[in-house]
């Protein structure tokens, strides 16, 4: 027998993903512990990163005034599609069961510092953010029933455009909910539309553009064709900042950048100020 007996059952060590976050930007490490200590921000290039769609209305909305309306309105597969890595039906059954949520976007009524608001938020861990029928509906939706009980909208986005797997019928949600948001501006109501990281594609293309105030987080990415497309097509170099809500703001794209920590501040004065 030699000197030592290895043991039978090996301890189980995490894997790292599951004890470091990396920041996307600087590419700093961080015990996941301290990353969510500072609310999803890099302590060192305050890079705000991604959030969970509950976690986004945790910190936004007050403190058990969120009613979620639409939780029955989820995708549809009209077109049965497929492609090399399977069928989309299973591929959103799995997202469904890996986040929690049945799409993209989950709506419903809340208030922020006593402001009655209709509050909207995406999720990026959801198919990338997509917009399919069933998110361009549930937003549809809070824009009639924001109408009827004469509430503003508050939407985040965050998105990396159309769901390519609904073809066309993803396609036509842009006008659907562009038409929507026109039709809560005619009643009246404000639209505070909040652009986080990343918003891109056909969402930024259609209602995260069409806020009466549009807000972002600071060094969001936001932009509608990628870097290298459009690089390609016009055979130029773009600046080094080009995409960033910094560099949106100083082109007049963007009205505010606004820190997490005071986001919800933010809007609820923007709210007073439009007298809801």
């Amino acid at each position: 027998m030699s000197w030592f007996e290895a043991t039978k059952d090996k301890p189980k060590i995490p894997p790292a993903k599951a004890l470091w976050a990396i920041c996307p930007k600087c590419k700093s490490h961080f015990s996941k512990e301290a990353w969510k200590a500072h609310g999803g921000i890099c302590p060192k290039c305050n890079y705000h990163g991604r959030l969970s769609a509950r976690e986004r209305i945790a910190q936004i909305a007050d403190a058990g005034s969120f009613e979620e309306i639409c939780r029955e309105v989820g995708y549809s597969d009209h077109l049965h599609f497929h492609d090399a890595t399977g069928a989309y039906a299973d591929k959103v059954k799995a997202t469904i069961e890996k986040t929690g949520e049945g799409e993209s976007v989950t709506v419903g009524t809340c208030t922020i510092e006593k402001h009655p608001v209709m509050l909207g938020v995406m999720d990026f861990a959801f198919m990338g953010g997509s917009l399919g029928t069933g998110t361009g509906e549930r937003i549809a939706r809070a824009c009639e029933q924001a109408i009827k009980e004469r509430r503003p909208l508050v939407l985040f986005s965050a998105s990396g455009g159309a769901r390519m797997h609904e073809g066309i019928l993803s396609l036509l949600q842009m006008a659907k909910t562009s038409a929507a948001i026109a039709r809560l501006k005619a009643a009246g109501l404000p639209y505070i539309s909040v652009l986080t990281d990343p918003t891109t594609g056909g969402v930024s293309a259609s209602y995260a553009m069409l806020g009466d105030i549009n807000i972002t987080e600071p060094r969001a990415l936001i932009g509608f064709a990628g870097r290298r497309v459009i690089e390609n097509t016009i055979h130029q170099k773009l600046p080094a900042d080009f995409q960033s809500a910094e560099y949106l703001e100083k082109h007049g794209f963007i009205d505010k950048i606004v820190e997490r920590k005071d986001m919800k501040h933010f809007i609820a004065k923007m709210l007073g100020y439009w007298g809801f």
